[in-house]
């Protein structure tokens, strides 16, 4: 399936498979992970955020857990977080959402990742359309997106 996502991952020499599933609004990782058969542990959402200048960036987080908004803002150096509107997430990333990809994006933004999603040994991450994900190494992940690592998650 080509997206900009797996074009991207192409350009780059990655190696992933593709993982396809029913798409359910709102469902979230938890449709995913037991579509595929997988801890939602090792799902990952693709968050797209702002700051308090409304300057976007990416938060990777396991799909089992929640972003701490506060901690992120005060480990990113930034006065304040909050989740972007879904109009202007689309804007920023080109990507739907619940197909957001960080691969891939319509322009540079900055990525953090939580810390223990680089200690897996796989994840499932978006691969650029609704239901449709990529399997691939964390170490891969890190090497092409170069994302910087943070602790902020909190448990669902």
């Amino acid at each position: 399936m080509q997206t900009p996502a797996t074009r991207f991952l192409d350009e780059h020499a990655v190696r992933y498979t593709e993982h396809v599933y029913s798409y359910v609004e709102h469902g979230g990782t938890a449709v995913s992970s037991e579509s595929l058969g997988v801890p939602e542990h090792e799902v990952v959402k693709t968050l797209v955020m702002e700051d308090e200048e409304r300057a976007p960036l990416i938060v990777l987080m396991h799909g089992d857990c929640k972003v701490s908004t506060k901690e992120l803002a005060r480990q990113a150096g930034r006065k304040r977080i909050a989740p972007c509107k879904p109009e202007v997430a689309q804007r920023h990333t080109g990507y739907h959402v619940g197909g957001t990809s960080p691969f891939g994006l319509r322009k540079a933004l900055p990525i953090f990742v939580e810390r223990s999603v680089l200690e897996l040994p796989q994840i499932y991450i978006n691969g650029g359309r609704r239901g449709f994900l990529v399997r691939i190494t964390p170490a891969e992940l890190a090497r092409v997106l170069k994302p910087l690592p943070v602790s902020v998650a909190l448990k669902e």
